[in-house]
C-alpha cells in the first residue's frame, strides 16, 4: 500500500469518525492528544516486551512484533487525526522542518 499522508488522512478519519459515532466519543483536541499519548504508551509496552523488558505473557516473538507494528499503525493514525483537526499540513511541515536538510531536495524537486 502505498498511499499519501492526506490519502491516508482521510481514510484514518473515517475509521475515527465510524469509532467515535459507534462508542458516543465527542473528540476534540484533547482527545486527540491524549489519544496520542495512550497509544505511544502501547506502543513503548509492546517494545519494551519484545526487547525483554517486559512480560511475554506466553506469546511467542512473531505475535509481539504484530502487536507492536499495530501500535506503530495506531500511533501514526493518531498523529495523522491530530494534525487534521489541528489544520497542520504534515508534508508541508516535513518540508520546511526536515527536508530543509537536505542539500540535492530542492533541485530534486524542480
Amino acid at each position: 500500500m502505498s498511499k499519501g499522508l492526506g490519502e491516508l488522512g482521510k481514510l484514518v478519519s473515517r475509521v475515527s469518525d465510524i469509532y467515535a459515532q459507534n462508542h458516543d466519543i465527542r473528540r476534540d483536541n484533547d482527545w486527540y492528544v491524549l489519544k496520542l499519548q495512550e497509544e505511544l504508551g502501547e506502543l513503548v509496552a509492546e517494545h519494551l516486551r519484545l526487547t525483554g523488558r517486559g512480560r511475554m505473557k506466553g506469546m511467542r516473538e512473531e505475535e509481539v512484533k504484530a502487536l507492536l507494528a499495530d501500535e506503530v499503525a495506531d500511533v501514526l493514525a493518531m498523529l495523522l487525526l491530530y494534525a487534521q483537526a489541528n489544520d497542520i499540513d504534515l508534508e508541508q511541515a516535513l518540508e520546511r522542518k526536515w527536508f530543509k536538510h537536505l542539500p540535492d531536495y530542492q533541485a530534486s524537486r524542480l
